[in-house]
């Protein structure tokens, strides 16, 4: 069962203006949600807010520009949300970047999949962390993914500087994803905050993003390509993992949604099965400590 949003609530959700976001976006409004559409292109971020505007008549959404690769743009955003707003109810870490080719770097020298897929989020969460206990009943959404159950956190080599393979840096930044959001409800229940986080994947979904980093690539891609119209869902469907973490009266805290249906490629919500990778203790208050130590995070109230 899902919980609709009261008048004013807000939400906010990174890499909105298109795919999975867009979609997710799209549902938030329609349950009168006021959404902020974070992302890094202006003009496909107002765009999406005039499509959110043309098919949800009465949609209250705004852009503001996010970029991930930037901690700088990261620490901008929080700053003028926090001057903006008085609470923040949903934060749903969206934004993700799939299985480059080669190895890029953020702004700061991280291995880029690493560093917009979870670094960045790792900061804005702590720097949101004050509007979001203004909520009632805050939640937040980390975006993992099934290639989380191959990843491996590599300490000694995080950021692929002796070796980089795209699918080995994804799988670590989606398993990373999924360790912070058992981490940060840990940390909830520790200090006492209302705060419900929670993490969700969309199995096989049709976007852009997945189209381009998978099926691109040699037999392999082209063999994929043929197989995925029985093997994955769209956009719409991907998003429903999300939607149902975000807004499901029970979820309860620490919970990982993805899809129901064969191999958790597609279906309905439900329960996850999270990899003995991302049950390690000791694993995730390492993987913690190193991201507050390379983005600066510092978790407080005020």
């Amino acid at each position: 069962m899902t919980d609709h949003a009261s008048p004013g609530k807000l939400a906010v959700v990174t890499g909105a203006n298109t795919g999975l976001g867009f979609e997710t976006a799209k549902e938030l409004v329609r349950q009168g949600y006021r959404v902020v559409i974070a992302a890094r292109n202006p003009d496909k971020g107002h765009a999406a807010v005039a499509k959110l505007s043309a098919e949800s008549p009465g949609a209250n959404s705004r852009f503001e520009p996010l970029d991930l690769d930037s901690l700088a743009s990261v620490r901008s955003f929080a700053a003028r949300l926090r001057a903006s707003e008085s609470s923040l109810d949903l934060l749903i870490n969206n934004a993700g970047i799939l299985a480059l080719p080669t190895r890029e770097l953020t702004q700061e020298g991280f291995e880029r999949q690493l560093g917009v897929n979870y670094l960045g989020h790792f900061l804005l969460t702590s720097l949101l962390l004050p509007l979001l206990l203004a909520s009632s009943a805050p939640r937040v959404v980390q975006l993992s993914s099934l290639a989380h159950r191959g990843g491996r956190i590599d300490f000694d080599d995080l950021h692929g500087e002796r070796h980089y393979d795209p699918w080995r840096a994804y799988r670590q930044s989606k398993l990373a994803m999924l360790l912070f959001s058992q981490s940060l409800q840990q940390l909830s229940e520790a200090e006492g905050w209302s705060l419900m986080s929670v993490a969700a994947h969309p199995g096989l979904s049709r976007t852009a993003l997945f189209e381009h980093g998978v099926t691109s690539r040699g037999m392999t891609g082209r063999l994929f390509r043929l197989a995925m119209p029985f093997i994955s869902q769209n956009a719409t469907e991907g998003a429903r993992p999300t939607l149902f973490a975000a807004t499901a009266n029970d979820v309860r805290a620490g919970d990982y949604i993805g899809p129901a249906g064969f191999a958790e490629t597609r279906g309905a919500p439900k329960n996850a099965y999270i990899g003995s990778n991302a049950r390690d203790p000791a694993v995730a208050e390492q993987l913690w400590r190193h991201s507050c130590d390379l983005t600066g995070a510092i978790w407080h109230t005020t």
